[in-house]
Parts: C-alpha cells; sequence; structure tokens
C-alpha cells in the first residue's frame, strides 16, 4: 500500500465555468504530487458538475421482489443503447435535503410507494475521471402488492413505468445485459449478497 496523499499535494491553479445550462462544466487547471516524489506538469481537466445523487434498491423481503423502474435515458441513446433503461428508483440531492430524505421522496414520487424502514448501503463515485458525482445507495423496504403503474414528474420530463419481480429474475437481467447501469447493477448484487442480513433485521 501507496503513502496517502493530502490536500497539500494538490494544487489548483484555476477554475472556471467553461459552460452552464441544464447542467454546467467547470474547467480546472491542476497540478499534483507524484507516487516518484516529484510534481505533474499542469494538467487541464473538464469537469461535468450535476449535483449528488440518491439511489434506491426497493425490495420486498417477503416476497423476495424487486420494483424496477423504467424510463427513456438520453445518455444512453447518445452512446447507442437501447435508450430505455431498467433502473432502481434515484434522484438528486437538493439543497437542504438529507440523502435519506430524498430516498423517501424519490419512492413515493417515482414508485408510488412508501418504505417502511431504509438502510444505507454505502457511496461511490460514478465517474471520477471526467464527473464530481457521487450516489449514495439506499435499501428500501416496500410491499410489492402496492407496486405498478405510471409515475414520476411531468414538469421534469419524467415517464416512469413502475414494475415488479424476483430478485433472481433481476440478477439474470444484470447478467444478459438488459439491466446496464452501474447503479442498478451494483444495487441488485448488493441485494443478493445481504438479503439474509435485511430478513433477520426485520425479523424474517
Amino acid at each position: 500500500m501507496s503513502k496517502r496523499f493530502t490536500s497539500d499535494d494538490v494544487q489548483v491553479i484555476a477554475k472556471d465555468t467553461a459552460f452552464k445550462g441544464y447542467f454546467q462544466m467547470d474547467r480546472y487547471r491542476v497540478r499534483h504530487r507524484t507516487f516518484a516524489g516529484g510534481w505533474t506538469a499542469e494538467i487541464t481537466r473538464e469537469i461535468f458538475e450535476r449535483g449528488h445523487a440518491v439511489v434506491v434498491a426497493l425490495y420486498d423481503p417477503v416476497r423476495d421482489e424487486v420494483a424496477m423502474i423504467e424510463q427513456f435515458r438520453t445518455g444512453a441513446l447518445a452512446a447507442g443503447h437501447y435508450p430505455w433503461l431498467v433502473e432502481c428508483v434515484a434522484g438528486i440531492i437538493d439543497p437542504g435535503e438529507s440523502p435519506k430524505q430524498v430516498a423517501r421522496r424519490e419512492t413515493v414520487e417515482e414508485a408510488g410507494t412508501e418504505a417502511t424502514d431504509i438502510v444505507e448501503i454505502g457511496t461511490y463515485i460514478v465517474t471520477p475521471g471526467g464527473s464530481s458525482e457521487t450516489v449514495i445507495l439506499f435499501c428500501a423496504r416496500i410491499d410489492a402488492t402496492q407496486i405498478g403503474g405510471l409515475h414520476g414528474l411531468e414538469h421534469e420530463g419524467e415517464d416512469i413505468r413502475v414494475f415488479t419481480m424476483p430478485l433472481s429474475e433481476a440478477y439474470s437481467m444484470v447478467k444478459d445485459g438488459r439491466i446496464n447501469n452501474s447503479m442498478a447493477v451494483i444495487s441488485i448484487q448488493w441485494l443478493l449478497l445481504e438479503k439474509a442480513a435485511l430478513k433477520a433485521r426485520w425479523g424474517l
């Protein structure tokens, strides 16, 4: 294991906003210490700023089912993939909101149901080479018999179909590529590893 660098080992020479629209792009000029002990030359990078997100894996431990959503994604279209993605409930953290508040809000807005318990899974950086975005993952206990229909906020352009399936089927969709976004892949794999502990937590 190499030494841990500190904030003293990075110099931000300049930072400016290159673009600001629905999203924001900032330009950084930086240099940092190297593993050999010297300094890099000046590096210029554009960083995509979109805020920080919360993702909620909706799980019914009694039925061993997950609730998933399907919606259109422009980024998938631009990448040449089928743009209607099967995902977990998710949303951006607004100013003044806690991540758990976002998890509860998005569960209602996108899946039309209430979480009876919420467990934090962890946090990861989505694309550290080009974006500051982090994702905080949660698992929410839900009643799958109450799930169904179309949801989302019209003024945000959301058209969301929510549906349920066995956890084993969701994992099959991960393996064959029908679920191909990192938030859902990580959440489903976590559920497979931790569902026994979740059931014990919930007295099942």
